[in-house]
């Protein structure tokens, strides 16, 4: 609220309040920040503040530039991140853990792209079925 300051909300679900295993540039980045002190925000404001978040939505306006890139929101790193992992082999449930969820079918219907038919859903198939049809196709060549 207006003349209140800022106040640190509470995440939707339990889900939201987690501890994430960081990759190691963003922990040596992170270590790099907060060499300044451990009690200062670790991406200040101007006036090395706490940032207010409708700030930090008009710097990536700004950065983004031109309305060519308007579709680049802070949302669509949270979607790069879900595909990055999707297509590394990462599950569902490993997939929304790190970005909060408490429902995997969230991350997947939200955050997760569709893909074409995997070649693993053909091999089962072969697998499973590819010798049924080679037995019953040699009886029709015999009894052709």
């Amino acid at each position: 609220m207006k003349g209140q300051g800022l106040h640190r909300k509470s995440t939707k679900t339990s889900a939201g309040s987690r501890v994430l295993k960081l990759p190691t540039f963003a922990v040596d980045m992170l270590k790099t920040r907060t060499k300044r002190s451990l009690s200062s925000p670790v991406f200040p404001d101007g006036n090395g503040s706490w940032r207010d978040p409708s700030n930090t939505s008009q710097d990536l306006r700004e950065a983004r530039g031109s309305e060519e890139f308007a579709w680049v929101t802070s949302h669509v790193f949270r979607k790069t991140c879900a595909t990055i992992l999707d297509d590394e082999g990462v599950t569902a449930r490993q997939i929304a853990d790190v970005l909060g969820h408490a429902r995997p079918s969230m991350t997947q219907d939200v955050y997760m792209g569709r893909k074409g038919s995997d070649v693993k859903a053909a091999a089962a198939l072969h697998r499973v079925l590819g010798s049924a049809i080679n037995v019953h196709k040699s009886y029709l060549d015999l009894c052709s």
